[in-house]
């Protein structure tokens, strides 16, 4: 029921913490675009100030040489306008051409000009005016004394007019300033390229100044009337001038409009990139804690497993001990016989006992990082030899033919000869355990390229193939002897997992191959195997021949 618990935090654990880091990465998304589009409207609307207050800078110069012109043109002194205008019209009115009073007939009444030899264009200027020009002026309304302007286009070329409407001796008169294009692109439009007057008028915005931006005038049909082409961007505005040239636009772009619209982009792609990596490096964090808590709740399951078979290992041995101690201790032995077959019980469980207790230390000291090795150049024929013959007697006990082969002049290497005995009297234990009775059992010692190979083999029932890789793992046996007994075969678990350690120690391997692979000859049986890198010249010959096992005593 634990168990299920635990699988069920899993599985709801995982699918919660997808969804929260889906929730995070949204709203973090959201809120990246948000300030991306923040931080472009700041642009925008900086840009868009700045256009306007140049649109407003340049209307208002005009609208001042108007107001200069309204104080000038009297209806009452027709005859001194000229006299009263043109001494200061240059640098009180630089771009008024000229000044027109006419009666409400249209009839030109007084007519100053700062054009000289010009009579032509002037009198051309003032038939247009009166018949195509004047009509079109809005000369009714509530306020006809309000200054307006006129800004349209008559016979292919474009005109400024300012007019507006004076009462006197109850007549109206209809005043007219007309501005000349050409010195207003010449000579005033540059301005909007220059800082303003620090005094004068409302200062440019701190953080986009005139210098760093680029500006045009175009007209409606989109043509250049001052400036250089702009390359059309997100950060370019326009603005239509207020009230005088109103059929023209200034335009601005910032200089650097596209680099800051590369910066955006690559800023949000860079936030995108660091949230997309960041919800990913979550997953990954949280599926790998899980698959470690998996890992250790297997783990300690095993360990749990590993504690009972340990104790009933133990259990075992000391109980036949102790039976047979008593009935030795009580006198109650008929014969010499049984007394010496109680005796050989005792040495042998007494042997189970010690090689369990050794495994279990050796173990618990490798778990505890305390495992040490005292390495030293050494013949392995001779460690699994004396490791072969701590186990003779007890195959000939169980019915078994125990054999050595160790090849002549095997290369010496750097071993810690206890660790090499120890892993082979492991393996030969598990061949023990799992192969039938009256087989043979072969241990075998020979060079491999530049390794020295130790093989134990035998004709039990094999190792399945999903389980070849697991058998080295901690805890883990094989549920059976595989040859039709269902029940399990005594064990650690710990012995197989103490071979992988003390070959991989010393440098090498281990690793086990069964009936049906292609470089194991036999139909039946296991081959348990580890190599061991070679250090030095071959060393002698070593050949054990173990003679034919004894009968049991009955």
């Amino acid at each position: 029921m634990s168990r299920w618990r635990d699988r069920l935090k899993v599985f709801v654990l995982l699918p919660a913490v997808v969804v929260a880091v889906g929730v995070l990465a949204y709203f973090t998304f959201r809120t990246t675009l948000q300030a991306d589009s923040l931080r472009q409207q700041s642009v925008l609307e900086a840009t868009l100030a700045l256009a306007t207050e140049k649109a407003n800078r340049l209307d208002r110069q005009i609208i001042d040489q108007d107001n200069v012109v309204v104080a000038i043109a009297d209806p009452a002194r027709l005859e001194e306008l000229a006299d009263r205008w043109l001494p200061t019209a240059r640098r009180e009115t630089p771009t008024v051409r000229a000044i027109v009073i006419l009666d409400e007939s249209r009839t030109v009444l007084a007519f100053a000009s700062r054009a000289s030899g010009a009579f032509a264009e002037e009198e051309g200027f003032r038939r247009l005016l009166t018949e195509r020009i004047a009509p079109d002026m809005e000369l009714g309304g509530k306020a006809p004394e309000q200054l307006r302007h006129l800004h349209r286009e008559y016979a292919a070329q474009s005109y400024l007019l300012s007019y507006w409407q004076r009462a006197h001796g109850g007549r109206r008169y209809l005043v007219v300033a007309w501005h000349d294009i050409g010195r207003l692109v010449r000579e005033t439009l540059p301005t909007l390229t220059s800082d303003p007057p620090s005094a004068a008028h409302e200062p440019t915005p701190a953080s986009h100044p005139p210098s760093a931006s680029r500006v045009n005038v175009i007209d409606e049909e989109g043509r250049i009337i001052y400036g250089p082409p702009l390359r059309t961007s997100e950060f370019t505005v326009g603005v239509r001038f207020p009230t005088t040239l109103y059929n023209w636009r200034v335009q601005v772009s910032p200089l650097a409009s596209e680099e800051l619209a590369a910066r955006v982009q690559n800023r949000r792609l860079l936030e995108i990139t660091m949230v997309s990596l960041s919800a990913i490096v979550i997953v990954i964090g949280a599926i790998a804690i899980i698959l470690v808590s998996e890992k250790e709740r297997r783990v300690s399951t095993l360990k749990s497993e590993f504690v009972a078979n340990v104790s009933h290992e133990l259990k075992t041995p000391l109980a036949l001990v102790r039976m047979f101690a008593e009935m030795l201790q009580s006198g109650r032995v008929p014969t010499d016989a049984k007394r010496q077959e109680y005796l050989d019980i005792i040495v042998r469980e007494s042997e189970r006992l010690s090689a369990l207790i050794e495994n279990v230390l050796d173990f618990a000291r490798l778990e505890r990082g305390r495992g040490s090795y005292e390495f030293a150049e050494g013949d392995v024929g001779d460690a699994v030899t004396r490791a072969a013959n701590v186990y003779r007697y007890r195959a000939e006990r169980e019915g078994m033919r125990l054999a050595v082969d160790v090849e002549p002049n095997l290369p010496r290497a750097r071993i810690d000869e206890r660790a090499i005995q120890l892993a082979v009297v492991n393996l030969v234990d598990n061949a023990l355990k799992y192969a039938p009775d009256g087989e043979e059992i072969i241990v075998r010692a020979s060079s491999a390229g530049d390794a020295v190979q130790v093989d134990v083999v035998d004709r039990g029932p094999g190792v399945p193939a999903d389980e070849r890789h697991r058998i080295f793992e901690r805890f883990v046996r094989l549920s059976s002897r595989g040859d039709g007994a269902e029940a399990p075969v005594r064990g650690s678990g710990i012995g197989l997992a103490l071979v992988k350690h003390i070959a991989e120690s010393h440098g090498g391997r281990a690793w086990v191959a069964s009936r049906g692979d292609a470089h194991h000859g036999d139909s039946k049986g296991s081959t348990f195997s580890f190599s061991i890198p070679a250090a030095g010249p071959r060393g002698s010959v070593h050949r054990l021949e173990v003679e034919e096992p004894r009968p049991l005593a009955e």
